[in-house]
């Protein structure tokens, strides 16, 4: 079995989650599993290490876990993107659409230099309103987003062919059909 594989048999699938009609893809089996969860950082740093990265950016909260574990292999900075209202420092934000419901995205000022090499990380991409829109607040700070990271991608529903024809490369190491 890949990693792949092994890491798509440990993703739990929730129906009707968080409301009816969704399927909830759980990587919580994922990171629980010792195994799963080296073969999860060893597929990310392994296709990342070669890359020019300055900073590792993980959006709030999944991509938080992936992200600065990543970041701590690649020998790189993190820096959190989180939900509007979490930041006691300066910040930017960005209203975005989810799949069920609207969200907001906060950056602080200094969070990144300009012509910094971003590597943007989350655990999903469904309608990729989250990831654009954590791609919008590191260029507004002058930041280059090399590439998008996720361990799932949900392509009926758009999001990755969204990002790519916003210019953002993406990476994920699987995909689930449906809904």
């Amino acid at each position: 079995m890949t990693d792949a594989e092994f890491i798509k048999s440990r993703i739990r699938t929730i129906p009707d989650w968080p409301k009816p009609g969704i399927q909830f893809r759980d990587i919580t089996p994922v990171l629980q599993d010792a195994e799963c969860l080296r073969a999860l950082v060893r597929s990310f740093v392994s296709h990342y290490a070669s890359h020019k990265i300055d900073v590792v950016a993980g959006i709030d909260a999944r991509g938080f876990i992936l992200g600065a574990v990543i970041a701590h292999q690649l020998g790189t900075g993190f820096v959190p993107v989180r939900k509007g209202g979490k930041l006691p420092f300066d910040s930017i934000a960005e209203d975005f659409e989810l799949e069920y419901g609207s969200a907001t995205l906060e950056l602080h000022t200094d969070a990144v230099k300009p012509r910094d090499r971003v590597l943007l990380v989350d655990d999903l991409i469904a309608t990729g309103g989250t990831m654009l829109a954590a791609k919008k607040l590191l260029e507004r700070l002058g930041a280059k987003v090399v590439e998008g990271a996720a361990i799932v991608d949900l392509p009926e529903l758009g999001g990755s062919d969204r990002l790519r024809d916003a210019g953002l490369a993406i990476y994920t190491l699987v995909e689930f059909g449906g809904y």
